[in-house]
């Protein structure tokens, strides 16, 4: 299985997960980037995965179902009763897992973000949409900040080894914000130098590791004592994510 970024937009990426000569994309934001992507791997697109339904994960649904022979459109069960997602033809609970040309991925509901959000985790890739962000995550939009706590616990249990890509490159950014709230984390300190030379080379911050943000992203961490300061988990990670929506 192969892993392409597709950037779209100001700052978000899609995927081409490729196996042989076929593709799925994740959370396509824009087409024609995706289209781009596709002519030059020379893959066939027949499948469209969403974490969630917000527009600059989805926009570009319409375009590819009429120029690609698409087959699949895969989100939640809870977007699909919404109607949230224009052309969805499955949707998916916790637990529940589909065949991708070979390989099998699970479903993973980690609502907080919006209540329909899902990640796919496949191969040792977790697809994360804007839950969990390199060294950061997403805004509490919908859901509550016990239910975004708890989403990321559970994607924090997977396998250190487990590649992170996720929603947009905000990876310098949440990196500055993660040495505030952990100044003498030295992990963080390496994390944003290598970050910033990365995006300085106009390179890609994504995939992340999961073991490295294990020691490095406060929203992983808020129950770990030097972040928590006595708070209990909820808390701690409430007044994490209220700083950082102010930062």
């Amino acid at each position: 299985m192969q892993v392409i970024p597709v950037p779209c937009l100001s700052d978000n990426y899609a995927y081409l997960v490729v196996q042989g000569r076929s593709a799925a994309v994740v959370d396509p934001s824009q087409a024609d980037p995706v289209l781009r992507a596709i002519d030059e791997h020379r893959v066939r697109l027949t499948e469209i995965w969403l974490t969630h339904h917000h527009w600059d994960h989805v926009g570009g649904i319409e375009a590819l179902v009429e120029e690609c022979p698409i087959e699949h459109v895969r989100g939640s069960r809870y977007d699909a009763d919404h109607t949230r997602i224009p052309r969805q033809t499955e949707a998916f609970s916790e637990g529940d897992t589909f065949d991708f040309e070979g390989s099998n991925v699970e479903v993973l509901e980690i609502p907080g973000h919006t209540l329909g959000a899902i990640a796919f985790v496949t191969e040792g890739n977790l697809f994360s949409g804007d839950t969990l962000f390199i060294a950061g995550c997403g805004r509490v939009f919908e859901g509550t900040m016990e239910m975004m706590s708890q989403s990321l616990s559970k994607l924090r249990s997977l396998p250190p080894e487990t590649k992170l890509w996720c929603g947009h490159e905000y990876t310098v950014n949440n990196l500055r914000f993660a040495r505030t709230v952990e100044p003498d984390n030295a992990a963080i300190d390496e994390a944003l130098r290598e970050a910033i030379a990365t995006r300085e080379a106009k390179a890609f911050t994504v995939p992340g590791e999961l073991g490295r943000e294990l020691e490095t992203n406060p929203f992983l961490r808020f129950d770990a004592p030097s972040v928590a300061a006595g708070r209990d988990p909820v808390a701690s990670f409430t007044a994490i994510r209220q700083a950082k929506d102010a930062f």
